[in-house]
């Protein structure tokens, strides 16, 4: 998507819509696909606004080499086709949309295409599959402990210290309890949510100032200094409050795996092209043969420490969520004993508005 003022904005609508005749034009508006018209050279002359969200144009060229050659076939044989393809929801990362095409000869050299993006059908339906199973199992362990906590005080009902004890063991599992359902809640709304279908230009100084606020209260309770050590204004498309998100978990997860006293530093920087978001800490590290099931729902490295400082399991995946959602990626490098970094990697935005920019303080 590329940001412009309203004037060039029309200006080049014109200049798109020339070639083709506005009688057209009307009926391919009524459409509820996106659509798309190319001429010999594989350059757009129309598209509807959607396409701009779709990662299939770059510059004034379309890219997409299995779309290419469904439409170059349609050329040269001039036969409709009609399928469903994967297309790259941004240019990192592993995240993919689930299309549906149809495309079509309108002359010798004008095709037309139409994309209806059945990606949220899928997600629907994962999220119904997923919720109720991850669910029923997470939800035993802490609802169990609280019934048997409330059988054990009032069995005790005449011995105060141990009532006491009691009492606090149930306010944890509460919390923890509560924790988990708010956690499940937010992977299902990001299953359910694609911040790319009408998304915003955010800049992530911003994000990051925003997630290391939040985290104030979880430093201080283990005396760790959070530090913004780096900020190279970063403006990304997608959803603002999604991506605060997701770098207050990689946050906090710094924060509950790294010994009282230490240090957590979070640089926002681009790295070819890429905006990054890294959180380095001095934490316990990770072992290589578990960097690759730390991003899977429910996963702890430590079941013991994640019950100390009541994690979920679903901080990272919740990471990994938000990233692929936007076209990025989240990569992690560690060592045990020596601390990790993870680093949430976005498509820039092509461009973005003026008055947008500033500089952000920590």
């Amino acid at each position: 998507m590329i940001f412009r003022n309203d004037d060039a904005v029309d200006a080049t609508h014109e200049l798109r819509l020339s070639p083709i005749s506005s009688s057209l034009i009307r009926v391919l508006e009524l459409l509820e696909d996106e659509v798309l018209i190319i001429d010999g050279d594989d350059r757009p002359i129309y598209q509807s606004a959607g396409i701009a969200t779709l990662n299939v144009i770059k510059g004034d060229r379309l890219q997409g080499d299995e779309l290419l050659a469904i439409i170059r076939a349609v050329r040269r044989t001039d036969r409709p086709h009609q399928g469903i393809i994967e297309i790259p929801r941004g240019l990192i990362g592993e995240g993919k949309r689930r299309v549906k095409i149809a495309v079509t000869s309108l002359d010798d050299e004008s095709i037309l295409v139409l994309i209806n993006d059945e990606s949220e059908k899928a997600r629907v339906d994962a999220i119904r599959r997923d919720f109720i199973a991850n669910i029923s199992h997470e939800l035993k362990t802490p609802i169990g402990a609280l019934s048997l906590l409330s059988e054990a005080i009032s069995s005790a009902r005449d011995e105060p210290e141990a009532m006491e004890r009691f009492a606090s063991r149930i306010r944890n599992e509460a919390k923890r309890l509560e924790d988990l359902v708010r956690e499940i809640i937010n992977l299902s709304r990001l299953q359910g949510e694609d911040p790319l279908m009408n998304p915003s230009p955010v800049e992530l100084v911003d994000v990051a100032c925003q997630a290391i606020k939040q985290a104030e209260t979880s430093a201080e309770s283990r005396n760790i200094e959070v530090e913004l050590a780096g900020k190279h204004e970063s403006w990304v498309l997608g959803d603002h409050e999604q991506l605060v998100m997701a770098v207050h978990n990689l946050i906090e997860n710094a924060i509950n795996y790294s010994p009282e006293g230490t240090h957590i530093s979070v640089e926002v920087h681009v790295v070819d092209g890429v905006a990054e978001v890294a959180i380095k800490d001095q934490g316990i590290g990770i072992k290589e043969e578990e960097l690759e099931r730390i991003f899977e729902r429910f996963y702890r490295v430590d079941p013991a420490r994640s019950r100390e400082t009541g994690g979920t399991g679903l901080g990272l995946s919740i990471v990994k969520h938000v990233a692929q959602n936007h076209g990025g990626e989240v990569r992690v490098w560690s060592k045990v004993g020596l601390g990790s970094t993870f680093a949430l990697r976005l498509p820039i935005a092509p461009e973005f508005p003026q008055d947008k920019r500033g500089t952000n303080e920590a």
